[in-house]
């Protein structure tokens, strides 16, 4: 039955107005929801702001309610046939009819917080001018308002495209505000995240982060990291380092921790940022740099290679370590061009993973599966080198194995270090299939490597760099103190008694004098040699132990443990790249360190031949299987060693008593023997100071129930709580903590000259001790023995920290010399010997009888000046007191410039004489 034709429009023109109200109505609350969230995107660029007019303006649905609808009525006759019911097709699956279940409708607050998300997604997507957009391609024609709007739109792109080319970066702000996300959030919930969360999450630490790069200032208002980027492409540089500490400071602890736990998606996305930036800046830096990485420094936490655990795969890890091996840098595919073997067509770019290779399984032209084939002229590679660290042996405790770790290395990174640098790394840790460790194994495992983000060497100055002003105060104040070189003998290590000549020279080793490398061309060592040997049980591994825990830098093995190539380098085929590799000894590793070799004697002459460049020239070169290289061996060597009959014969001279060749002599700066001899009295107080120190340091004693559990400190807890006044000298000892500090800011920082040196002085020394050594056949002296005096006189003017070597320091020098190569002649010249050079060995005593004798002068001027002025009363005066400053007038006189060491010296003490510190007085009892 038909409707009459007049009344056939009435219908859906009214269902129409209607439906267009109830939309007019949903778009006024779409307004009030959006007025909450206005002030956030009213913050946000001015293309943004129209964009989000367009989609949610009050005025465009209010327009199309008065509008006449236009066009063709679909609404025709015989229509509602369509809707009629046809039992014969209206027959449903009763299974399937879940009409019994109760579904309770969706709130009006839920469905504004649905649509709130979902405004927020499109915004950061952009679905909404791109939706914008295709629903103007719909109408034929708009209206003069819609044209009017279109326009100011594109007027406004094209000003901001006009910014962006011009490098205006501080104008633009992200679509989507800083706080508007909860990222923390959104990362613990990263195991339940569905395909729609990824670029949400990926979008909104993009904006976080380029919002950092453009607006974090330093404390003098500077944007620094803009400053670094331009920085960086006038270098032509790859690499931002961002510090860790000003990202947490700037933005919270979000960027952060999704870089330290997801760094492997998050770093893309911040290199892609910067990239972004850099090509508004130099819009053809692209030529140059293909892509731009961000390296992360400073990372808060730093582990060691051992704790490295299954709860760190694929996150940010920062591992300390010695680098040992490096391989070639060989090309990787990073963007790979494919080509299909049976249509020719080309597949690709493919971006390829880290850890992984991406392959295209279809050809898109002849639905193929294969074979493909790469296509190297248009495929891209980047450089790719991989490398071991090891845990530095300084750092793990007694017994244990020295861990290792495989590195690799991309783009820049490549070379950024060599064997024997100690580095800190930071990198993401991760694992790769290895076939190998399966059969080994007989299940699944994975090896794991590190992929390193960045890499910072620790230098011996990164150390010195760590102490804090106070303490480099405190050091200052230290050098001070006139008896400090004194005081630091008597305080290495205080735990064993005696051995002062071997304490000097430890003390005079670990500061080391001043390296010489004239024009670059000849290089001359400052790094002080040592050799004990004696009797056993003289506490010399005991030495060795304690340099070990006191140096910045030491390596500790033995000689009957070590080969030629452990203790210099050797060469090894990589695993990876299958070719020939240079693997560090142990005197690599200990670059700009000390290497300390007990067991000296039990080394094979072949191995002991190896290190004879290593003591002299520092260097190591290496000529094995295709590989030529030198490498750095910046070292001092302190070794141990026993003689061959297993006692010391004094009867022999020091060549006889130990199987070591003269050149390998001549390469130690310093020969000390140790003997032990019976003296009633002295071993008395051995005995008394043996047991002394295992009183204090009982498991059951007080004092160890605090003691910390730190295995690096464990060793030094006998040296550093023995008691604070040496007895036989009465100087306060210096506690190790401080000491170490002191070493090492004098090893560092403190550079003697030798312009006040007394030449004439060092030329009457040697040409004496060779004609000495000639004439007695023992240990030759060489030219080496001269560089030996001169560098043991920057190094004791180091222990002052004093810039220059005065005579004092040569005195010393020549005496710590003298007494070593006294002490390896026979018993039957060596007394003969000691009276030939009686005026260089009795340096300090002569120097203190003449301080005595002035002293005296000094006390015979003040009673004759009180006799002038009081007369008969001055003889009834019992105490004469004379000021320090009288004393060191006359004593510089005779070129004595310290007085220090007279002062609290035994004869000064037996002559009744008393020094009052406050006052700076000499007093005498009468």
């Amino acid at each position: 039955m038909s409707q009459p034709s007049g009344s056939a429009p009435q219908t859906p023109s009214g269902s129409q107005t209607r439906r267009r109200k109830r939309r007019v109505q949903m778009a006024d609350e779409d307004d009030n929801e959006v007025s909450h969230h206005s002030d956030a995107v009213r913050q946000e660029s001015a293309l943004a702001e129209d964009i989000h007019e367009e989609l949610f303006g009050d005025g465009l649905s209010v327009e199309l309610e008065d509008e006449e609808e236009e066009g063709e009525d679909l609404f025709g006759d015989d229509m509602e046939r369509d809707y009629e019911r046809i039992s014969e097709l209206d027959m449903f699956d009763e299974s399937l009819i879940d009409d019994n279940s109760d579904y309770s409708e969706l709130s009006v607050e839920a469905r504004r917080a649905a649509e709130r998300e979902m405004r927020i997604r499109d915004q950061l997507e952009g679905v909404g001018d791109e939706s914008q957009r295709r629903l103007a391609m719909l109408y034929d024609e708009l209206s003069d308002d819609e044209k009017s709007r279109e326009a100011v739109v594109s007027r406004r792109r094209r000003r901001a495209q006009g910014r962006r080319i011009e490098g205006e970066v501080f104008d633009e702000e992200p679509s989507v505000g800083i706080n508007d996300f909860d990222i923390a959030n959104m990362i613990r919930e990263r195991q339940e995240w569905n395909v729609e969360k990824v670029p949400l999450f990926l979008k909104a630490v993009a904006n976080i982060f380029r919002h950092f790069l453009k607006h974090f200032k330093d404390s003098k208002g500077r944007h620094i990291y803009m400053d670094k980027m331009r920085e960086m492409c006038q270098k032509n540089l790859q690499s931002l380092v961002i510090d860790f500490k000003d990202l947490s400071a700037e933005v919270g602890g979000c960027l952060p921790y999704a870089v330290s736990q997801h760094p492997m998606e998050v770093i893309t996305v911040l290199n892609e940022v910067v990239r972004e930036l850099v090509l508004r800046i130099y819009t053809k830096y692209d030529q140059i740099a293909s892509e731009t990485y961000v390296r992360i420094s400073n990372m808060p936490i730093m582990g060691s290679i051992r704790t490295l655990r299954q709860v760190d795969l694929n996150r940010m890890v920062r591992v300390e370590g010695v680098v040992t091996t490096m391989s070639g840098i060989i090309p990787q595919l990073l963007v790979v061009m494919y080509n299909c073997l049976k249509c020719g067509a080309s597949i690709g770019p493919l971006l390829q993973l880290p850890n992984r290779e991406i392959k295209p399984t279809v050809c898109p032209e002849c639905q193929s599966s294969g074979p493909f084939d790469v296509s190297m002229q248009d495929t891209i590679y980047q450089n790719y080198q991989s490398m071991r660290i090891q845990e530095s042996p300084n750092k793990i405790a007694a017994g244990r194995i020295p861990r290792s770790k495989d590195v690799i290395l991309l783009a820049d990174l490549c070379d950024s270090c060599k064997p024997g640098d100690e580095i800190a790394l930071t990198g993401i840790y991760t694992h790769t299939y290895d076939g190998s460790l399966n059969e080994s194994q007989g299940f699944p495992v994975f090896s794991t490597v590190i992929i390193a983000n960045f890499i910072e060497k620790q230098e011996d100055k990164v150390a010195v760099g760590a102490m804090t002003q106070d303490d480099v105060d405190l050091v200052m104040q230290l050098s001070k103190d006139p008896n400090i070189v004194d005081r630091i003998f008597v305080s290495i290590a205080p735990s064993i008694y005696g051995h002062e000549n071997i304490k000097k020279a430890l003390a005079l080793a670990l500061v080391s004098g001043e390296m010489k490398n004239p024009g670059q061309k000849h290089r001359v060592r400052g790094d002080i040699n040592v050799l004990m040997c004696g009797d056993p049980g003289t506490a010399k591994s005991q030495f060795l132990r304690y340099v070990a825990k006191t140096a910045p830098r030491a390596i500790l093995t033995t000689g009957q443990g070590a080969s030629a190539v452990g203790l210099t380098a050797y060469v090894n085929r990589n695993p990876v790249s299958r070719e020939w590799t240079l693997e560090a000894g142990a005197l690599v590793i200990a670059d700009k360190g000390v290497c300390l070799i007990d067991e000296f004697d039990k080394m094979n002459e072949q191995d002991r031949t190896s290190i004879h460049e290593a003591m002299e020239q520092q260097s190591i070169s290496v000529s094995k299987a295709g590989v030529v290289a030198s490498l750095q061996a910046r070292c001092s060597v302190i070794a141990a060693a026993n003689p061959i009959a297993g006692r010391y014969d004094q009867s022999r001279t020091f060549v006889e008593n130990v199987d070591l060749s003269e050149p390998i002599l001549s390469r130690f700066d310093i020969l000390c023997v140790v003997r032990d001899t019976v003296d009633v009295l002295d071993d008395e107080r051995l005995a008394k100071f043996v047991v002394g120190s295992h009183m204090r340091h009982h498991p059951d004693n007080d004092f160890n129930k605090n003691a910390s559990q730190d295995p690096a400190t464990q060793m030094s807890s006998a040296d550093e709580n023995v008691t604070q006044f040496d007895e036989s000298s009465g100087l306060e000892l210096i506690p190790q903590d401080i000491l170490r500090k002191y070493i090492m800011y004098a090893r560092e920082m403190v550079h003697p000259t030798l312009n006040k040196m007394d030449q004439d002085k060092v030329a009457r020394i040697y040409s004496d001790l060779r004609r000495e050594s000639l004439a007695t056949g023992s240990v030759p002296i060489t030219v080496r023995h001269v560089e030996s005096i001169i560098r043991l006189s920057e190094a004791h003017a180091k222990l002052r920290l004093r810039n220059y070597v005065s005579d004092d320091d040569v005195s010393v020098a020549i005496q710590i010399l003298l007494e070593a190569f006294i002490q390896t002649q026979k018993f039957s010249v060596m007394k003969q010997m000691r009276r030939n050079f009686f005026r260089y060995l009795s340096f300090n005593r002569d120097r203190d009888a003449l301080l005595l004798h002035l002293l005296k002068q000094c006390v015979n001027e003040q009673m004759r000046l009180a006799y002038h002025k009081m007369g008969e009363e001055a003889l009834k005066m019992s105490k004469v007191t004379v000021h320090q400053l009288d004393l060191l007038e006359k004593a510089k006189c005779v070129n004595i410039d310290n007085i220090s060491s007279f002062l609290t010296c035994r004869l000064f003490v037996e002559n009744g004489f008393q020094y009052d510190q406050q006052t700076k007085t000499i007093s005498q009892v009468l």
